[in-house]
């Protein structure tokens, strides 16, 4: 929508309702009428205009946040709305710390692979599988070689045979177009 004044042009958005902003509506920012005020110990204070509310938190010098904006009345909280962020923040960034990204490795096969070429793809999934990656072992089917699937499933079982000792098989070997695959995962070490 464009409205003309004077020489000046304004653009609205039409679907800026949908704008939703990652931060939590504050203090001069809500918008609703009456709130369900709960106060900074967690107590209900029941439902209060937004003046009534602006002021209760205003005494204690805390923030009015609205914690549940969809709710009938919307909940708002008295709280401080710096602390919370930087506690929120402090939060996000130990489960960061903690988690653990595991990251899939393919290895190519194909299903007339030579002996030494099956043994230098062999050392590389070791390698990979010993810092901890999964691999993905996949055989290429071309032109008439898609009509024996079982040579592809032979070499796979051979594969995953030869890496036992340091893998578990996440995915037997199956088909995926002309593709078949099977998916190793590093053995767990049991404390």
């Amino acid at each position: 929508m464009i409205f003309l004044t004077r020489t000046v042009v304004f653009f609205i958005n039409p679907w800026r309702w949908l704008i939703i902003s990652k931060d939590m509506l504050l203090n001069d920012g809500i918008r609703a009428r009456e709130i369900r005020l709960i106060d900074q110990n967690g107590e209900q204070l029941g439902i209060k205009t937004k003046t009534e509310a602006l002021e209760i938190a205003g005494r204690v010098n805390l923030d009015l946040v609205l914690v549940a904006p969809n709710a009938k009345p919307p909940v708002g909280r008295i709280m401080d709305y710096g602390k919370f962020k930087f506690e929120q923040q402090k939060k996000d960034k130990e489960a960061r710390k903690n988690q653990k990204i595991i990251i899939t490795k393919e290895v190519r096969l194909s299903p007339t692979i030579d002996e030494h070429d099956f043994n230098t793809k062999l050392r590389n999934a070791i390698k990979f599988l010993e810092k901890g990656d999964k691999v993905k072992a996949s055989i290429r089917f071309k032109g008439r070689a898609i009509t024996h699937k079982e040579i592809g499933q032979r070499v796979l079982d051979r594969f995953s045979g030869a890496c036992k000792e340091v893998a578990t098989i996440e995915s037997h070997p199956k088909m995926d177009g002309r593709s078949m695959f099977l998916v190793l995962a590093p053995k767990v070490e049991k404390l």
